[in-house]
């Protein structure tokens, strides 16, 4: 199978040839997760290991109920672990089918927002498999523990966990998700200072609606959020005088 060739911009294409390349496209996405889901299937025991890790260590004995219930949740980790590693070919395939459409000097700075979200999805990720689940889990699974026979449900604990790794993940996007409302000037920086309390209520709003509704879960979603929400402001500041300089310094159309 050939793979589908990127337009250049401004290149005119038909109906027919845009839906092929569409075609092509999911078709090398498809086949992308396939192969990914299949190798972290194969290694799927070491994920498990892996994502039971932040529970304290006298509540990994995790326990199943229901015949399909060990291969579900087993498959259910493999296919999250296959659609994180083919995430860079799947984004990578949409925007060669989007790239188009965006001009050459708009289409770089798209990749640097695509490099800068890539990083703080992973220190999203790590900061809360290595500080938010263990303090979290630490606290939930020990609360009333002597009035409860604590016993944890396998598929339940790796839908908290992934959901937690995937909420803490996105939400460190924020630099990206403000930066990028900044560039449309949809938003101003000035606008965004005036308005820091009424941020950091909205970010701890969001931290509440994550995964985990004790306290000590949501304060420790809630306050890298305002960290990041601070240091956003004033990378927008910076990147807005930036771009203000480099309008004033192009030259004007004739």
């Amino acid at each position: 199978m050939r793979l589908p060739r990127r337009l250049r911009h401004g290149e005119e294409a038909t109906l027919v040839e845009h839906l092929d390349e569409l075609r092509q496209r999911l078709i090398v996405s498809l086949l992308a997760l396939t192969a990914t889901t299949t190798v972290t299937f194969v290694f799927h025991a070491h994920l498990v290991h892996w994502l039971e890790s932040p529970l304290p260590a006298e509540r990994r004995h995790l326990i199943t109920f229901g015949v399909a219930e060990p291969f579900l949740t087993s498959f259910k980790i493999s296919l999250m672990a296959g659609i994180g590693l083919a995430l860079p070919i799947l984004l990578w395939q949409l925007w060669s089918f989007l790239a188009p459409a965006f001009e050459e000097h708009s289409q770089r700075t798209v990749a640097v927002f695509v490099l800068f979200a890539t990083v703080l999805l992973v220190a999203g990720v790590a900061f809360a498999y290595w500080l938010v689940l263990p303090s979290a889990l630490g606290f939930l699974t020990h609360y009333d523990d002597t009035l409860y026979n604590v016993q944890i449900r396998a598929r339940d604990y790796f839908s908290f966990a992934l959901l937690v790794l995937m909420g803490v993940g996105v939400l460190f996007e924020l630099p990206v998700f403000v930066l990028a409302l900044v560039r449309l000037n949809v938003l101003t920086t000035g606008t965004l200072r005036r308005n820091r309390r009424l941020g950091y209520f909205l970010v701890f709003v969001v931290a509440v609606l994550l995964p985990g509704v004790d306290p000590v879960t949501t304060t420790l979603e809630g306050l890298p959020l305002v960290v990041l929400y601070e240091g956003t402001i004033w990378l927008a500041v910076l990147m807005e005088r930036r771009w203000a300089a480099r309008e004033v310094a192009a030259p004007e159309p004739l």
